[in-house]
């Protein structure tokens, strides 16, 4: 619930909320499993939850105080979802929850709505199937704003089979680190410690996997460097920027390195990484990373690619790649409250920003070189749209429609524009946007 409650009132993303709490607590690997289905399921199904919580309450959500009414969440995503709790249980913990923070009455109006929830919750009427938008907002669980939008581009049938797949939960995906060790040896390693570990569709270098019998970075072959954690998607990315060893790359706003990891092993160590990002903090976790990987050609450079860059980074680089900040709305399945946390009007901000950075990079790349732009967002405003407004003010750039790399099969990912495009319904995987563009002179 605290996870919960922290999403309500600071707005951050889960991940980090996540990985401050592992920091300062010890869960077993069954109590962990525990507590991701209850916080990702809450967060998947909330709309449908609050639809239910909305039927048997005589208060309006939204004026059900942030902390009962994740009580309340809780309790109906336990005894609807998660056949496994019996229902008294899931109803008696959450009164007792309740107990911690509330006045007698509030204890008896949690326990009243979660018994007559639990019994009639199949029964409560929704929106006709016609009414297309708020019904699929409420038995998908998307607000309903992004519902619209979607149906508007991709018509109804898609829409829900976009949705569906977003609220499945997806494998755990990671990518071989080539500089020590192959696929097949990984994949017989990862066989050891979780079920269905198999090859990635669409990354050589992938391989998905279920159910791990211990936490992540506590396989041996984690901490020994064989893998990171990354989507498929996140993988193909690098394939698009296509690095070379021997060259002079630039990995704008790096994060934590998923993708510095990536660009390090397919230069063979051999050439040098410069890795920005605006936090101190997370730049040191990237060059601990680096050393687990065995990386040892990276530097790192905080900065404010908002800011222009210095002078003696004037058509300094061969690649850059700019894994740009953006909604964040191709990659649902793993961050599902970012369908609650992100408002419509944040995809034209995130625009402006975004041509912020592009407009003060590209002047760093060679001629000849290439600008990779690329977001976990499948959205237009963070899409074409940018690419357009970049184009307009930079006719010194082209798209390269030309990707070898990406031949057979894996060209359906490549539009006819020359644009990666990735989804979870139509290929498996996050939803993510890509784009080389090659400085012409």
């Amino acid at each position: 619930m605290m996870v919960l409650n922290i999403i309500e009132k600071e707005k951050r993303p889960l991940d980090g909320i996540l990985e401050d709490l592992y920091s300062r607590s010890a869960l077993s690997n069954p109590d962990q499993k525990l507590f991701h289905a209850l916080v990702y399921g809450v967060l998947r199904h909330r709309g449908f939850l609050d639809h239910v919580i909305r039927s048997f309450s005589k208060i309006a959500v939204n004026k059900i105080t942030p902390e009962i009414l994740n009580i309340l969440r809780i309790g109906l995503y336990q005894t609807i979802y998660m056949n496994k709790i019996p229902v008294s249980a899931a109803v008696n913990t959450s009164v007792e929850m309740a107990k911690s923070m509330a006045p007698p009455w509030i204890i008896g109006y949690v326990n009243a709505i979660l018994r007559k929830a639990v019994q009639g919750w199949n029964a409560v009427p929704l929106p006709e199937p016609k009414d297309l938008i708020p019904y699929l907002s409420i038995t998908e669980s998307f607000p309903e704003w992004l519902i619209a939008r979607w149906v508007k581009e991709m018509g109804a049938d898609e829409t829900e089979k976009l949705c569906k797949s977003i609220n499945t939960i997806p494998a755990i995906v990671v990518r071989t680190n080539t500089l020590k060790t192959d696929v097949d040896s990984l994949e017989k390693a990862l066989l050891q410690f979780a079920e269905q570990v198999r090859p990635c569709e669409w990354s050589s270098i992938g391989i998905r996997f279920f159910n791990p019998r211990r936490p992540i970075d506590r396989i041996p072959f984690f901490i020994d460097g064989w893998f990171q954690v990354q989507d498929e998607a996140a993988q193909l990315v690098t394939e698009l920027l296509n690095p070379k060893p021997g060259e002079r790359i630039l990995d704008a706003c790096a994060g934590q390195g998923g993708k510095t990891g990536h660009i390090a092993q397919n230069m063979k160590n051999l050439g040098s990484i410069t890795a920005v990002d605006t936090s101190t903090e997370r730049l040191s976790q990237l060059t601990g990373e680096m050393t687990r990987l065995g990386v040892h050609n990276v530097k790192t450079i905080p900065a404010d690619l908002e800011i222009p860059m210095g002078s003696e980074f004037r058509e300094a680089f061969d690649r850059i790649l700019l894994d740009a900040p953006c909604s964040g709305l191709g990659v649902l399945r793993r961050n599902p409250e970012a369908k609650w946390r992100i408002r419509q009007s944040d995809l034209m901000r995130n625009q402006a920003r975004q041509l912020r950075m592009l407009d003060n990079l590209c002047h760093c790349v060679k001629p000849s070189g290439v600008l990779v732009y690329a977001v976990c967002s499948r959205e237009p405003e963070e899409n074409e749209e940018v690419v357009n407004h970049f184009l307009a003010r930079h006719d010194n750039f082209a798209i390269r429609r030309n990707h070898p790399e990406f031949s057979g099969r894996k060209g359906i990912l490549i539009s006819s524009k020359g644009y990666l495009n990735t989804s979870p319904s139509l290929h498996g995987m996050d939803g993510f946007f890509g784009v080389c563009f090659e400085r012409m002179t």
